[in-house]
């Protein structure tokens, strides 16, 4: 498969595996689309293990993957080879987006090369260190570094492809807010079921719900702050759906629903293109 079909079948895979990210990918302009596809990736392939939940697929068992993977994916040449044997354990286990990341990075364009591989590997190294701890949030200090690995660190490796890609400069903080916002409006629309079916609770001790959506709010007015540096039309677009999507979610949240019905989902795609 030559890069050009190879492209085509990773933006297949992203459109299977995340519609919320494929739609504000495709906003992008090619290079850059590129880059942020890939790395979409890469990263959605490393949290599926994080994420697995057959019983085979244990925390101790994901902390040696995570971490080895970590280290591989530095290495100047990436050996699939070695890659698979990491994997064997849990293989079967697997999802296509984790088997093919060896994919993945072969169409990282160059100029992002350093900073995909970096923020994936940290995103690796971070996610295994907290599946050997449980996924358990004590305080506002583990809930804040447990969501900078998983969704902070995203925020970051965004904006060093603005500027790369595009010489957009953005404030690293409200980058992370960003991220760590959109990851608080999950975990809030996850509760009960982490806690049913992983047993695994990210709400720090003594806080309530309440208190959740408060630092879930915080956080959201980071990323609309983040947004006020965005000034390349393209980025905005895709900024702004994620963001739209997490207010509104977190309003729904608020006013008892599950969620977001597929209609309001819908709209609000349909809102941001044509705002």
């Amino acid at each position: 498969m030559n890069n050009k079909e190879l492209l085509k079948d990773a933006m297949r895979v992203l459109k299977a595996t995340s519609r919320t990210f494929y739609i504000p990918i495709t906003f992008l302009q090619k290079e850059l689309k590129t880059a942020v596809a890939t790395a979409y990736l890469m990263m959605r392939a490393i949290d599926e293990i994080e994420d697995n939940e057959n019983p085979a697929v244990t925390n101790e068992l994901k902390h040696s993957i995570l971490t080895e993977v970590s280290k591989l994916i530095l290495e100047p040449t990436f050996d699939e080879e070695k890659y698979l044997q990491i994997l064997a354990p849990v293989k079967e286990y697997m999802p296509e987006v984790t088997l093919r990341l060896g994919d993945w990075i072969r169409l990282i364009p160059k100029e992002a090369v350093e900073i995909v591989k970096n923020s994936t590997s940290e995103m690796a190294e971070g996610m295994g260190k907290w599946a050997l701890a449980n996924f358990q949030v004590k305080t506002k200090e583990d809930l804040d570094d447990y969501t900078y690995y998983v969704a902070g660190l995203v925020g970051v490796m965004l904006s060093q492809l603005w500027e790369q890609f595009a010489g957009v400069k953005t404030d690293r903080d409200l980058a992370i807010g960003y991220g760590r916002g959109l990851q608080l409006v999950n975990i809030l629309r996850n509760q009960q079921e982490d806690m049913e079916e992983r047993g695994v609770s990210f709400v720090p001790e003594g806080w309530t719900r309440s208190d959740l959506f408060g630092y879930a709010e915080e956080n959201l007015e980071k990323a609309d702050r983040y947004m006020k540096d965005v000034n390349k039309r393209s980025i905005l677009l895709f900024c702004r759906l994620p963001l739209a999507l997490a207010h509104k979610t977190l309003k729904a949240l608020k006013d008892g629903k599950e969620k977001m019905s597929r209609e309001e989902v819908e709209q609000t795609v349909e809102e941001v293109q044509i705002d």
